[in-house]
């Protein structure tokens, strides 16, 4: 049974055939990532994770890296069931979970999907592929680096994905925090991948006093997945 075959969340012929593409374009890129971190995989096997090289992110300019098609469709869910609004998302790339966000943000009657890219030429890109989706309406990715492109957000935040380099996403994590709305979900990809990178930002969200309830789930390269139960005052 193809991927267009089999029964989708999203329910939405076009988009998936346009989903399907993307994912399909990842796909092809897989096995240079796999000769990228051949070095690394000892320690990934081991559990220890990839160490995280902020110094060298080039290789990553043209990458999609995504996150996995059931990924997507769980996000989508899950945005959703908590008729999520107002979405951000820290590293666009191409679109790929823009548009299962952006997808949920139409069928729960309106909204933004607030991305953050500053690879010039992802920006443009993930533009156009949101735009064949038909879903630009429901999308504003800010260009440039987010811990400057986010200072500006004022309004509520129902649920947030944290899917880019991570040396950052703490520091995200903490602009966007009080925005966050008690109920509200923070979704982070590859947290065991790059388990020393996010360390600091997992323990901040497993820290009960910061006001998250958190659990890794066994998804890709380890999901974690929060939600907020209460304000800090």
């Amino acid at each position: 049974m193809s991927q267009l075959s089999k029964p989708s969340a999203l329910n939405d012929t076009k988009i998936e055939t346009i989903l399907a593409r993307l994912h399909a374009e990842a796909d092809k890129q897989f096995g240079g990532l796999i000769l990228h971190y051949l070095p690394k995989l000892p320690g990934l096997l081991l559990g220890k994770g990839i160490k995280w090289d902020q110094t060298k992110t080039e290789f990553y300019n043209d990458k999609y890296i995504p996150i996995e098609r059931d990924q997507g469709e769980l996000i989508y869910l899950i945005a959703r069931s908590i008729n999520a609004k107002t979405i951000v998302e820290f590293g666009t790339s191409f679109g790929i979970s823009t548009i299962y966000l952006a997808t949920a943000v139409r069928d729960n009657g309106g909204g933004v999907v607030i991305g953050t890219e500053i690879v010039h030429e992802k920006v443009l890109q993930a533009r156009k592929n949101i735009a064949e989706a038909g879903l630009e309406t429901y999308v504003d990715i800010r260009e440039g680096d987010a811990l400057e492109t986010l200072k500006t957000l004022n309004q509520t935040v129902d649920l947030v994905l944290i899917d880019g380099w991570t040396h950052l996403a703490l520091d995200v994590l903490k602009i966007l925090d009080p925005l966050i709305r008690p109920g509200g979900i923070i979704i982070s990809d590859n947290v065991n991948t790059f388990k020393d990178g996010l360390k600091s930002y997992v323990e901040f969200l497993q820290n009960p006093a910061n006001g998250y309830r958190t659990s890794t789930l066994n998804l890709k390269g380890g999901t974690e997945f929060s939600v907020k139960v209460k304000e800090i005052s």
